[in-house]
Order: structure tokens, then sequence, then C-alpha cells
């Protein structure tokens, strides 16, 4: 029996490997599946992504959010989660919870062997920015002069 809305079996979402990141930030994190199941139920307030996340491969860059919450839970394999106190392991069946406007920068790694499945779920906010927490990531998303892209820690474009 298949599903229909409302219901949706994920395996049935394409998956994308993409990032907005600007080189050499992509490689870091490519390549990787996300599946949009919040776009393909049609939801616009609040974005759930499958992803899963190859060995050797990183989330994203560590960041934090002004206006978006953001809440993570491991469905298979395990993960690192680093923030500002540090490393600890994220396994299946754990979860992780970012507030907005929290500057302890998050980001995933996974440094085992076996892709880790995982759902993100996060609110959306046309006002949101993103900042990077690492000295040696040069990189702002969505500055108020240049929405929804990256630009460098000086404003200049990527």
């Amino acid at each position: 029996m298949s599903a229909e809305k409302p219901a949706l079996d994920p395996r049935t979402v394409e998956p994308e490997s993409r990032s907005g990141y600007p080189p050499p930030y992509a490689a870091r994190v490519l390549p990787r599946e996300v599946r949009r199941l919040g776009e393909r139920l049609g939801l616009t307030r609040i974005g759930v992504n499958l992803t899963t996340l190859l060995p050797g491969k990183e989330s994203s860059m560590r960041h934090w959010h002004t206006h978006e919450d953001e809440f993570v839970y491991v469905l298979e394999g395990e993960a690192v989660l680093r923030t500002d106190a540090g490393e600890q392991p994220l396994r299946a069946g754990m979860c992780a919870g970012f507030p907005a406007g929290s500057s302890d920068g998050h980001q995933l790694i996974n440094r085992s062997a076996r892709p880790v499945v995982y759902l993100v779920v996060s609110n959306r906010d046309a006002e949101d920015t993103g900042s990077y927490s690492d000295a040696d990531v040069d990189l702002v998303y969505s500055p108020p002069h240049a929405r929804r892209r990256f630009t460098r820690r000086d404003g200049t474009p990527w």
C-alpha cells in the first residue's frame, strides 16, 4: 500500500546532494543525501530534512542561527557533535537541540565507517542569519546586505 498525503514514505523523496557553501567548504560536506520531507509535504513554517552523512563528512561548518531553532534526531549510526563545550557522541536514538540566538555553534561529524542517518527539524524565519564559530571558517550566511547568500566576514561576496 502506498502512502498518500498527509502521509509520506521518505524513501519516495528524491535525495539531493548539493551545498550552498562556497569552495573549499562544500567539499567538507559533499556528497551527502538530503531528503526534504517538509517541502514535499507542503510545510512552509518548518523544515524537516532526512539526511544521510557519509563517513568522513561534516553536516555543516560549526554554526548557530539568530532566529531559527534547530533539532537533530539520530536514526542510524553515530556522529560526533561539536559545540563550544567540546565533542560528544550522538548515537541512534539520541537527539540534540539548538535554540535560536545561542552563539554556541554546532556541527555533526561522521568519524565512523558507516553512514549516519538523522532528522533535522527547524523553523523557517526570513530574518535568520547564520554565524560560523570557528576562526578558520570565513563565512556569514545571509547578512542584512546580502539576503539568502554567503559572504566573507568582511562582507565581500564569495
